[in-house]
Order: C-alpha cells, then structure tokens, then sequence
C-alpha cells in the first residue's frame, strides 16, 4: 500500500487528480503559487503542492482573488503558529461576505425588476393578441 503522503505526481497526474487542467496548474506556477519540485524537465508536485492547490480552487471558488490567495499561502510558509494566517483569512472572508452580502440585494433587485419587465411583456402580448382577434 502507498503512502499518500509521500505520493509525488506529475502535472498531469495532479490535473487529473484535481479536476483541473495542466495549463491552469503551471499558470499557478507562474503567478508563485504553486512550487514544485524538479526531476530533470519534469515537475514533480508533492502532498504539499496538492494541499496548496485545494487551497487555491478552493479560494477561486469562494470568489477570492490570486493574490488574496498568494498572501494567504504565503503566511502559511512565513508563521508556524498560523496566528497571522487566521486573522488574514478572517479579515478576507468578513470583506468576502459583505461583498456578497452586496451582490445579494443587487441581484434581488435584478430579479424584481425583470418579474416586472416580464408581466408587462406578457400584458402587452395579450392585449396585441385581442386586438387581432377582435380586429
């Protein structure tokens, strides 16, 4: 039985494993985030890399910028009690939230307005169509 934890695979491996594509794991590379280690040509991503890549769909999926993710990571490397980690990702998810929270009553008043839009239509039709049949 393998070790998981141990476990290093390629970047297609990794894609696979992740749902994701080869080309976006190097563009987290590219951008820092990512940092794998090297056999030969090949990258090799380790458990670590693996956890930093949940990390980061994670965050994208939760709406979080790369570079609101990269600080995060990086915290992660810099304080071993984390401490300075928690109060970033509190700090972000609070200003995360209320952006919602925004987008929310945004799009309420998106989908009021639309319902009306389309009573309207629906009104007009149906007049258009007496008008015709009593024409």
């Amino acid at each position: 039985m393998t070790n998981r934890f141990n476990e290093v695979l390629t970047v297609t491996e990794l894609a696979r494993e992740t749902g994701v594509t080869a080309r976006a794991i190097r563009f987290y590379e590219s951008k820092g985030l990512l940092h794998p280690q090297r056999a030969g040509t090949t990258r090799i991503y380790t458990h670590r890399e693996r956890g930093r890549l949940q990390l980061i769909l994670r965050g994208k999926r939760l709406g979080f910028s790369l570079s609101d993710i990269g600080d995060y990571l990086n915290l992660y490397d810099a304080d071993p009690t984390q401490q300075d980690q928690i109060m970033l990702l509190l700090a972000k998810v609070d200003t995360r939230v209320k952006e919602l929270e925004l987008q929310k009553i945004d799009l309420e008043a998106s989908l009021t307005e639309l319902s009306a839009v389309k009573d309207q239509a629906l009104i007009a039709l149906k007049n258009n169509t007496k008008r015709v049949a009593n024409g």
